[in-house]
């Protein structure tokens, strides 16, 4: 890297020596002659972070957010090119939950913290990066998702949002409401947004065993109705002052609250083989999560066009759940009578320091740090009868976490000539996590990561619109703080695909070492075709482990074992119709399809691939305006297949289709109707999981059902 580095920045040196401009003679008027004069305008809008900036960078913006009228983020977000929506997971590049980062406003929210909570209408644009900065945390292997608030104030302006979807017969209202203006040099912006989801849902599960001659020794079916409903209410208040001298000082504020109810009747009936202890139970699981952040920003503005931009920040999140659970044996008797309380609390302060200066023409040099310190406490409280004579089960458990983090990098950003551009960054992370509580041993993890970065952008001289870009990244995935607690917690019916799950505070992060290549072609406005490949290469991945503990349980916890591999192709291709056909409709067109590959070296083969990666996702797009009629449909697809885990576990995916059309009505400036249908097609959500070993093989397989809903919602601006 480092020689990379240098005999690049040499290289620029001699180019940018020759592209030195000769000074001209003054030209003379002639006299008598009429001067013309010639009006240059600039804006901001010419500025297209997705073409100019050295690192590949893709913006979405409100107005695409707000298109179809979700109320959850992560619908929005599978309909961006490059990205997949999994178990309520965003990923990029196919890979697994926890390679992608999410920050919101450029800061990794607290743990525990749903996607789900988030309303669109709330946010003011999207950053999808698909390499790493060094002004952001390295923790994104396979990219990162930067969720921006809702702060600019151009004018003064007033919105209120109101709609209801349906589904199966049941009514999910929402609302929002969008405040902003001016006086003198303040400025404000108020955002509030409420919506209550209702679902009503049948789970099929299917569980077989197999002898080594695949014969059929057990077979046991699962059948669950849950009815439930999810209420979350954002408000999001921001308060900006610009001085005389040029200095803004702002205050931003975020505050979520999420609940989360449902109730479940299941039964387990085994046509095959031995049954199971406990066949019938019903449940209650109520969760409450709350979720406030507030922080005071300072930009002082500095000679030569330098400045200095500041920022404290302090968090607060609740977590809590009530589990209530009977159960049930094969004669019907109470077996079962559980109670399952717990509550986190964390709290959290964050600092953020950056000094940028222009260096000469054409540098733009920064650094600065990032810094945080999190303190969780986590509760639970188990109360738990049986039969009559069994032995009741009175446990309290206590857990405490401390996670502090700090960073600091430098970055520069040079544009040799009008056609090359070059990035240069590192950036050194350190995080400590202290572990204690009164079931284990008290636990520090410490973990550093030094990541140098490289970007460059070339524009073809002689090709208009026509690029190519490549980076050499330093990335990683550091353990969660689940990962690494030592806390046990117990299924229902433990077995090989149905095991207890424990932390492991000897995890390690996971280093990636990462190649991104591209090439755009822009064309017209808004045309664009681009083709991406990418490579990782990670060590000391971490997969899922299978242990048989002394008490005769399946235990399932995070390992370290060896290297994994990773490659991608990515095409992406958006434009309007008018671009290839003259005298076409008002019609703008989309498509990105991903192709991935990889490969785990401590898993034997085949299908040795990545947990969850998915190998091929597609999506297609169409929009349509005449009048005051805009239309459109969105098609999103996503494969799956076998992967084999480990040496004895697999899992399957299945093929996911999601369609959906919107369509919106302006019946004048202040009023519209937007009407939209999500999952057309009805697909269900299927997981799939293998065991096998010397003495026979288990698979288990469960379905949800994918509903589909109509949302309509009237849009009033006054």
């Amino acid at each position: 890297m480092t020689v990379l580095a240098a005999a690049f920045a040499t290289m620029a040196c001699a180019q940018a020596q020759q592209a030195a401009p000769k000074q001209q003679e003054p030209v003379k008027q002639a006299a008598g002659e009429k001067v013309q004069q010639v009006e240059v305008k600039g804006s901001a809008q010419a500025y297209d972070p997705r073409r100019d900036d050295t690192a590949s960078k893709i913006v979405v913006n409100n107005a695409e957010i707000v298109k179809y009228g979700d109320t959850n983020v992560l619908d929005v977000l599978k309909r961006l090119p490059g990205v997949t929506v999994s178990g309520g997971a965003v990923r990029m590049r196919g890979l697994g939950a926890g390679y992608t980062q999410f920050l919101v406003n450029g800061e990794r929210p607290p743990s525990g913290f749903s996607l789900e909570s988030l309303a669109p209408d709330s946010i003011e644009r999207i950053e999808v990066m698909r390499a790493a900065s060094a002004e952001f945390s390295t923790q994104s292997i396979a990219g990162t998702v930067n969720i921006v608030l809702k702060r600019v104030v151009s004018k003064a302006s007033r919105e209120l949002k109101a709609g209801a979807g349906l589904s199966r017969g049941l009514l999910s209202p929402s609302a929002s409401l969008q405040l902003s203006d001016k006086a003198g040099a303040m400025s404000y912006t108020v955002s509030l947004a409420a919506s209550r989801n209702r679902f009503e849902q049948d789970v099929r599960s299917i569980e077989e065993n197999f002898d080594l001659a695949r014969r059929r020794t057990m077979l046991r079916e699962s059948s669950a109705h849950n009815v439930g409903v999810n209420e979350g209410i954002n408000i999001g208040p921001r308060l900006s002052w610009t001085f005389a001298n040029g200095d803004t000082l702002s205050w931003n504020s975020f505050a979520n609250k999420h609940r989360f109810d449902m109730t479940s009747d299941r039964r387990t009936d085994t046509s095959e083989g031995q049954g199971v202890p406990l066949p019938d139970s019903n449940s209650r699981t109520a969760g409450d999560f709350e979720y406030a952040r507030t922080d005071l920003n300072w930009v002082r503005k500095l000679g030569d066009s330098a400045r200095i931009d500041i920022k404290g920040a302090a968090t607060y999140s609740r977590n809590g759940s009530d589990i209530r659970r009977l159960a049930f044996n094969a004669q019907g008797d109470t077996a079962l009578d559980s109670v399952t309380l717990t509550g986190a609390d964390e709290i959290g302060y964050t600092t953020t320091g950056k000094y940028s200066t222009p260096i000469g023409d054409g540098h733009a040099f920064a650094m600065g740090w990032d810094g945080g310190y999190a303190d969780r406490d986590d509760g639970k409280q188990r109360r738990e009868t049986g039969l009559p004579g069994a032995f009741p089960i009175n446990s309290d458990e206590d857990f405490a976490a401390e996670v502090t983090r700090f960073a600091v990098y430098g970055q520069d950003e040079w544009t040799i000539t009008k056609h090359l551009s070059v990035y240069l960054g590192a950036r050194w992370e350190g995080i400590r996590t202290t572990s204690s509580g009164n079931t284990f041993a008290t636990t520090t993890s410490r973990t550093g990561v030094w990541s140098p970065l490289f970007h460059t952008l070339y524009k073809l001289p002689g090709m208009k619109g026509d690029q190519v870009r490549f980076s050499v990244t330093r990335t990683y995935k550091a353990p969660s703080t689940s990962a690494l607690v030592p806390r046990r917690f117990t299924a229902l019916n433990n077995s090989v695909t149905e095991p207890d799950y424990q932390g492991n505070p000897k995890l390690q992060p996971e280093l990636a070492l990462g190649i991104d290549a591209s090439y755009e072609h822009y064309w017209g406005e808004g045309a664009l075709l681009s083709a991406s490949v990418s490579m990782r290469k990670i060590e000391g991945y971490t997969r899922r482990g299978l242990i048989l503990d002394t008490d005769g349980r399946w235990v399932s916890l995070p390992v370290n074992d060896g290297d994994a591999h990773t490659r991608g192709i990515e095409l992406e291709a958006k434009f309007p119709l008018k671009a290839v056909m003259k005298d076409a409709p008002n019609v703008d067109l989309r498509a990105s399809l991903s192709r991935n590959w990889s490969t785990v070296d401590a898993v034997p083969g085949p299908n040795n691939r990545l947990d969850s990666q998915t190998p091929f996702s597609a999506t297609l797009g169409i929009d349509y305006k005449a009048g005051a009629l805009t239309a459109g449909a969105s098609y999103a697809f996503k494969n799956g297949g076998p992967v084999r885990i480990s040496e004895n576990l697999g899992s399957y995916t299945s093929v996911r289709r999601d369609l959906e059309v919107y369509a919106v009505w302006k019946f004048n400036p202040a009023y519209q109707l937007r009407v939209a249908v999500s999952n057309v097609l009805g697909q269900d959500y299927i997981n799939d999981s293998t065991y096998a070993d010397s003495f026979g093989s288990s698979r288990s397989r469960t379905v949800y059902p994918g509903p589909t809903v109509a949302r309509a919602t009237l849009e009033v601006k006054f």
